[in-house]
């Protein structure tokens, strides 16, 4: 089938697999943390899968935009934490220019979360316990290093996998001193609810010095 054949025959929010929840602003909490922790936990009951992952923009030196999908590691006053190799190439981009913004789209709702603001990076105890407290092949992964570099060719990222993996198994808190936990603290939230008839709703919190100011925005 051509591309656009197949893109004109797709629908959004099928209604025989996803069911759109009503959400009223008007309810919403003060702050935008606890509705962000309400909505991820639905999103999990309604089976998304993989609702931790999300879309991480950065710009590099000459502003140029970059986008790709990471994992959340936490959400909390401190702000939206992830993590990566400083010297990756997001880590080089973050900095360069320490501000980013993240997207969540959980399809099976409708929903979407937006979250824009300045990026800081952790003290070193506190990448490492991050990371030691992941899986074995998150370790390995991590072990392996050089992300963003030019590779050879597979068979070079195969035995250096194995070398990691092998490394992980037997040393639980091998450090990875390039492995950076960032946060980032949000100066923009909004929730995006879907809606069948197209009226979808925007509900968009800025912080300001006297806390959180809560806006409709048009669809």
């Amino acid at each position: 089938m051509d591309l656009h054949e197949l893109l004109r025959s797709l629908r959004v929010w099928d209604p025989e697999v996803t069911e759109l929840p009503p959400f009223d602003p008007g309810s919403a909490p003060a702050e935008p943390l606890p509705l962000f922790a309400n909505w991820f936990a639905e999103a999990v009951t309604a089976g998304q899968i993989e609702p931790h992952t999300m879309s991480l923009a950065t710009s590099d030196e000459e502003g140029r935009p970059d986008v790709r999908t990471v994992m959340l590691h936490g959400a909390d006053a401190d702000g939206w934490s992830f993590a990566t190799h400083v010297s990756s190439r997001k880590g080089r981009q973050l900095a360069a220019r320490p501000y980013a913004a993240l997207g969540f789209y959980w399809p099976v709702l409708g929903r979407q979360v937006r979250v824009r603001g300045p990026v800081t990076a952790a003290p070193s105890v506190e990448s490492q316990a991050d990371l030691h407290a992941r899986s074995t092949g998150a370790l390995a992964a991590a072990l392996t290093g050089r992300q963003s570099e030019v590779l050879g060719s597979l068979e070079e990222l195969a035995r250096a996998s194995a070398e990691s993996w092998a490394r992980a198994q037997q040393e639980a808190d091998a450090p990875v001193p390039t492995w950076t936990l960032y946060r980032l603290l949000p100066q923009e939230v909004e929730f995006f609810q879907g809606d069948e008839k197209r009226q979808h709703v925007r509900l968009n919190y800025r912080r300001t010095g006297k806390g959180w100011a809560r806006e409709l925005l048009w669809p």
